[in-house]
């Protein structure tokens, strides 16, 4: 699809400089942009290509030098990054929905699916599971008995969701994630072997949650293991039995939660970052990348490092053991 600058001035309550009626046919980075292309620039660390980009148009903040553009527009907008967002949601919505049921797969007797649903070929929904309105199932998921799956909702290929477990609405679980598994419970025995003790609680996935590729969270012991409205869970990610997350998380790729652990909203975590098992962490923090978080947290913190401590006294422990050598050289 063909658009032009001045559309998306209007679909992003922009203003435009310069050509507002150059054709645009697609989206590419700014150092990769060709002609015909939008591109935009967000992070200070991109501003200088805005002199040798080949994009047609460059989406950019409100206040931003485009001192030496090649570009045929600039787009004037006040959130560069979510107008790119904007827009490509937009193109998003366009692509056809695919819909109906593909053969072979199994559905179990009983089960209801909705007119405007799609389950894929090799899929498997299992009995007493109930599927909501616009539900997308693709190919060799498997939806085991009793599961519940809300309206919008996206199940990639090879996505697992174990019995019981519930799903709401307009979620995307990305191929490979396997939710319901059995949580991580052994009692150690005198003998030195370990019993399992059976894991017969469910997950609750609420409204609106994205969970990535390869990404697993674990049924509960009894009881439920709970992921809030909004939370984003990267790749690779660890969720634990028993487990609680508040809305509006992200998880980057590789972090993971121990057990039991019960964590507020509006957290962001960044890759490899792991919690233990039983704290309670508060809202609004930010935990940066390989953190090893071991205590409770309250509200409003920046946490780094390990184990894991208020960012700022960790940078300043750290450049006091980058001297070690040299105040250990001078008074040798």
């Amino acid at each position: 699809m063909e658009i032009t600058p001045q559309l998306i001035a209007a679909m992003t309550g922009g203003r435009v400089e310069g050509d507002a009626d150059v054709p645009i046919k697609g989206f590419a980075k700014i150092e990769e942009a060709g002609p015909g292309d939008i591109t935009f620039i967000a992070n200070p660390k991109y501003a200088h290509y805005i002199g040798s980009t080949e994009a047609s148009a460059v989406l950019v903040a409100d206040d931003f030098d485009a001192t030496g553009s090649k570009a045929a527009a600039i787009i004037r907008v006040a959130d560069p990054y979510k107008s790119l967002a904007d827009l490509l949601n937009a193109f998003e919505a366009r692509k056809k929905v695919p819909r109906g049921i593909e053969q072979p797969c199994f559905v179990a007797d009983g089960v209801e699916v909705p007119d405007d649903a799609y389950i894929g070929a090799f899929a498997y929904i299992g009995s007493g599971a109930k599927l909501g309105k616009g539900v997308r199932i693709y190919p060799q998921a498997y939806v085991g008995e009793g599961v519940e799956i809300g309206e919008g909702t996206v199940v990639r290929p090879g996505v697992r969701i174990y019995e019981g477990c519930r799903i709401g609405s307009r979620c995307i679980l990305h191929s490979g994630c396997v939710i319901g598994a059995d949580g991580f419970g052994f009692a150690p025995c005198a003998d030195g072997s370990y019993e399992k003790i059976p894991q017969t609680g469910i997950v609750e996935i609420a409204d609106e949650v994205e969970i990535g590729a390869n990404t697993c969270v674990d049924r509960a012991t009894f009881g439920a293991t709970r992921i809030g409205r909004g939370t984003k869970l990267d790749n690779l990610v660890q969720i634990a039995h028993n487990v609680e997350l508040g809305e509006m998380n992200v998880f980057a790729s590789q972090s993971g939660v121990a057990g039991s652990t019960k964590i507020g909203s509006h957290n962001m975590v960044g890759g490899q970052v792991g919690f233990a098992g039983h704290l309670h962490i508060g809202s609004r923090n930010g935990f940066g990348a390989q953190s090893g978080v071991h205590k409770d947290v309250a509200d409003d913190r920046r946490i780094f490092g390990y184990p894991a401590t208020d960012a700022r006294k960790y940078m300043k422990n750290q450049a006091y053991i980058n001297r070690l050598e040299e105040l250990f050289n001078k008074n040798r």
